[in-house]
């Protein structure tokens, strides 16, 4: 049997259980909230021409807030949510499709990641197919052709992290989903040995043999602070001490396993897209900023001269993995200060890891954060409706040649 009949099957006969579904809503009213946080982000505009899967996904991701499956350094959620609602799924939908992308990524494993893959868009792409797939009543067989004709979108690399690209991938591979499983209903065909091939041509290891409970092995990490997982930890494990370090601060030195900081490509930081998946500014934002939320995150805040100067004094010494994820052994943080002293600290789990759950206080604030009028928005809020509230506050507009610069020509009458 290929990967993908084998996944096929597991989620057409996948049946929830109360802890699967409670993660379903949890997962749905997270991704909504941090959609709808993104209301003002210049991406709205820039994203309007896409479909809708496409549209919510990138707009859910932008600000870097979503949910993480830390087991596969996956965003499962913001793909296949979108996914799902898009077509009118259900919860049903989501942990088919969820479950899938953290099979799929676990099979792609560490080595895919720390390649430079962007997990999330290449696990993501075929779990979309599933997900979309099953909303839409696709068979075991349907779903497998699905998740092969989503395989020429299964890509995405970590070169795009501080930038729109980042979320605008993780936008096609949730609409490269949709689009393969109404392809697949409508009698396209395709060959599930594509799903295979695939695997190990990414350096993935090919099984049919992975749990069948829970949906979600591992369940999903919620984030606390509005940036990439990786600063997660460290922000955490620094705010525990931030009222113990008093004078001037003349060195930062963090010790942490290499892998849990593969994303932070951005040592000076320049924007705050940038800043989102900066260790520096990880320690900078805990430092400066009573909370590090939207506001600490914005290209201000990473220009000032307070920001610019922490991030020259930080070091980062890296240390052999063992698990080969985002959360691998603990960070220490040592700040050194101008009268010899030194403060130090030490962290496994931040707030909102599987094993550390936010509060339901936790939860609220952060929705609370995303917008006056979210929490409202999400109370009472179901998988039917949740899609027409997303297709309100991130319209769809068909753009025409008129409104894209292009050098004075209209397309059409371009030479070739």
């Amino acid at each position: 049997m290929t990967v993908a009949r084998a996944l096929a099957q597991w989620a057409h006969d996948h049946r929830p259980t109360p802890d699967d579904l409670a993660l379903a809503e949890r997962a749905l009213a997270d991704t909504v909230a941090v959609a709808l946080a993104a209301r003002s982000h210049p991406l709205r505009a820039v994203s309007a021409p896409l479909p809708d899967a496409a549209r919510w996904a990138a707009m859910a991701h932008v600000l870097d807030f979503d949910d993480l499956h830390t087991d596969t350094t996956t965003h499962i959620s913001v793909v296949t949510v979108p996914a799902v609602l898009a077509v009118g799924g259900d919860a049903r939908a989501y942990l088919a499709g969820a479950g899938v992308m953290a099979r799929l990524g676990a099979m792609l494993g560490w080595e895919h990641y720390a390649g430079g893959w962007h997990a999330t868009c290449t696990a993501g792409a075929p779990a979309a197919a599933v997900a979309a797939g099953v909303a839409l009543g696709l068979d075991a067989e349907g779903l497998a052709t699905a998740m092969a004709l989503a395989v020429p979108a299964a890509g995405g690399v970590q070169e795009a992290f501080g930038t729109h690209g980042k979320s605008l991938q993780v936008g096609f591979a949730a609409d490269a989903g949709v689009r393969a499983a109404r392809l697949a209903r409508a009698g396209a065909t395709a060959d599930p040995r594509a799903l295979d091939a695939w695997l190990q041509r990414v350096g993935g290891t090919p099984a049919g043999d992975f749990p069948a409970s829970p949906a979600v092995p591992g369940g999903l990490a919620v984030k606390l602070f509005p940036c990439c997982y990786a600063m997660q930890r460290p922000i955490a494990a620094l705010r525990t001490v931030r009222d113990q370090i008093r004078g001037e601060i003349t060195a930062v030195t963090v010790t942490t396993p290499a892998g849990t900081v593969q994303p932070l490509i951005h040592d000076r930081p320049g924007t705050g897209l940038e800043s989102k998946f900066s260790l520096p500014y990880a320690v900078a934002t805990a430092l400066l900023d009573d909370y590090p939320g939207f506001d600490s995150f914005t290209d201000a805040a990473v220009l000032r001269p307070e920001a610019q100067k922490l991030l020259g004094l930080v070091r980062a010494d890296l240390l052999p993995g063992e698990t080969g994820t985002l959360l691998d052994g603990r960070v220490a943080l040592r700040v050194d200060l101008a009268d010899g002293s030194e403060v130090y600290t030490e962290l496994e789990l931040p707030p909102g890891a599987p094993q550390r759950p936010l509060s339901e206080a936790d939860l609220g604030a952060k929705a609370a954060s995303c917008g006056a009028d979210v929490p409202a928005l999400l109370e009472g809020l179901t998988w039917a409706g949740a899609g027409e509230v997303l297709r309100e506050h991130f319209p769809h507009e068909d753009y025409s040649h008129e409104n894209i610069p292009h050098d004075g020509f209209p397309y059409e009458d371009q030479e070739a």
